[in-house]
C-alpha cells in the first residue's frame, strides 16, 4: 500500500470550533471549554483511501483577524483546506469568502471543503443553504458538522482526503 502525506489547513473565524473538530477527529474527544489557538497547532491522523494510506497533517490556524499577517506563512505548502463557520454566528458564514480567497491567494487553486459547525444547536443564525451557496461559488462541497456530537466529522475529513489525493 502506498503512503501519502498531505498538509491541510483548518481556517475560519475564532470560536467556530476548528480545534474541537480536530480533537473530535484525531482523539474522539470533545470539550466545550473555549481555548484560543495561539499561532498554529499541527495534528496528524492517517486514513485508508483508494488503497492508499493517507496521513493528513492538519494545521489548526488561529482565527483572530488581528493575526492575518501570520496566516500566509502557515498556508505555504498546503494542498487543501477545511474552512469552518458556525451555525450560531452569521458573521462567521459571511467571512467564508475572505478565508477561502486569502488561502487560495497563497496555496493556489487547491481543494476546499466548507464545514458548517455546531449543527447540534437548535437556534441557528442562518440556513445551511446560505453557506452551501458560498461553497458552490468555490466549487467546494459544504457539510453540516457537530464537533460535540461527532456528526459528519469523519466524513468531513474523508471529503478533504479524497480531494487532496
Amino acid at each position: 500500500m502506498s503512503k501519502l502525506m498531505r498538509k491541510i489547513c483548518l481556517l475560519g473565524d475564532g470560536a467556530v470550533g476548528k480545534t474541537s473538530l480536530i480533537r473530535r477527529y484525531v482523539f474522539d474527544i470533545f470539550n466545550d471549554e473555549y481555548i484560543m489557538t495561539i499561532g498554529t497547532k499541527v495534528s496528524k491522523k492517517s486514513m485508508e483511501l483508494d488503497g492508499k494510506e493517507l496521513t493528513l497533517m492538519i494545521w489548526d490556524i488561529l482565527g483572530q483577524k488581528e493575526h492575518t499577517s501570520l496566516h500566509s506563512a502557515y498556508y505555504k505548502g498546503a494542498v487543501g483546506a477545511i474552512v469552518v463557520c458556525d451555525f450560531t454566528n452569521k458573521k462567521s458564514m459571511e467571512n467564508l469568502s475572505r478565508w477561502v480567497d486569502d488561502f487560495r491567494g497563497v496555496a493556489g487553486d487547491v481543494p476546499v471543503v466548507i464545514a458548517v459547525n455546531k449543527q447540534d444547536i437548535e437556534n441557528k443564525a442562518y440556513l445551511f443553504e446560505e453557506a452551501k451557496k458560498i461553497a458552490e461559488g468555490y466549487d467546494a462541497p459544504a457539510i453540516p458538522t457537530s464537533a460535540k456530537s461527532g456528526k459528519n466529522v469523519e466524513l468531513l475529513f474523508k471529503m478533504i482526503g479524497e480531494r487532496v489525493i
